[in-house]
C-alpha cells in the first residue's frame, strides 16, 4: 500500500531526512519510533506532501506522489491525523466532521459519524459541543474520526497518544486495533513503546533522520540492545 525508499528532506539548509525507507501493507499497523527530534513527524509530513522531499521516492497505492500537493494525495486516499490535532475549536463535533467528509472509493464502506461514535462513544455524548471545549482526549478522538470521515485506505497517525491520560492511552490503542480489523493500513510514530507494542505489527526505529532498524514487535521486545540504544531516554 504504501512504500517509501531512499526519502530525503530540508528544513532550509538543514538536512532532515536521510534516506528514509519504510513500508505498511494493506491492513498492517507499522510504528514509526524514536525519541523527540529524530525525524518522525517530518518523515509523517514528507509523505503527505506538507514538507517537499528533496530526494527519494514515495509510492501510494500504486502511485508515485513525491511532489504531489497534499489534498490530490488526501483524494488518492491517503488520511492524516497532525500531532498537533488542528481542530476547528469554533465549530461542533457534528461540523468538523463534516468537514472532512469524502466519498468512499470503490469497494469501501464509508464511514458516518454514527459508525464513529461507535468506535469513539465519548464524541456521540457531545455532538453538539464546540471542539474548544473539549479535553485533549476528546480532540483527540475527533481528529481522528474527522480524518476517517474522508474514508482513507491508509492513516498516517502522529504522536497520538501524546500528553494522554492512561486510560484514554487505553481507549486508542483499542480504536486502532478495530480499525485494523476494518483493513485500514496505519503508519503510526510514537515515543510510547508500551503503546507501540499493544497495536503494532511491525517496527522501525529513526534516529537523526535515517532507518536504524526494522522488524516485527516480537524481534523488538527481544532486541534490548537495540531498545537501549535508540529508544531508552
Amino acid at each position: 500500500m504504501l512504500q517509501v525508499t531512499g526519502l530525503s528532506a530540508h528544513y532550509g539548509r538543514a538536512h532532515i531526512l536521510d534516506g528514509v525507507a519504510l513500508e505498511v501493507a494493506a491492513g498492517e499497523v507499522v510504528v514509526l519510533l524514536g525519541r523527540n527530534g529524530a525525524g518522525k513527524s517530518t518523515t509523517m509530513k514528507a509523505i503527505m506532501g506538507l514538507v517537499p522531499p528533496s530526494g527519494g521516492q514515495v509510492c501510494f497505492a500504486g502511485a508515485e506522489i513525491a511532489g504531489w500537493e497534499p489534498f490530490e494525495i488526501a483524494r488518492l486516499g491517503l488520511g492524516y491525523v497532525p500531532e498537533e490535532r488542528r481542530i476547528f475549536t469554533g465549530l461542533t463535533v457534528m461540523e468538523n466532521l463534516e468537514v472532512g467528509r469524502r466519498p468512499a472509493g470503490p469497494g469501501q464502506r464509508a464511514w458516518t459519524p454514527e459508525r464513529l461514535f461507535e468506535l469513539f462513544p465519548s464524541l456521540g455524548a457531545m455532538r453538539d459541543r464546540p471542539g474548544g471545549r473539549m479535553s485533549g482526549g476528546e480532540q483527540q478522538m475527533l481528529t481522528i474520526a474527522r480524518t476517517l470521515m474522508g474514508n482513507p485506505r491508509l492513516v498516517l497517525l502522529d504522536e497520538p497518544s501524546e500528553g494522554l491520560a492512561p486510560v484514554i492511552i487505553e481507549r486508542m490503542a483499542r480504536a486502532i486495533g478495530r480499525l485494523k480489523a476494518e483493513g485500514l493500513a496505519i503508519l503510526l510514530s510514537e515515543q510510547n513503546l508500551h503503546f507501540a507494542q499493544a497495536v503494532s505489527d511491525r517496527a522501525t526505529i529513526i534516529e537523526k533522520g535515517r532507518i536504524r532498524w526494522s522488524g516485527t514487535i516480537p524481534e523488538l521486545m527481544g532486541a534490548e540492545a537495540v531498545r537501549e540504544q535508540y529508544l531508552s531516554v
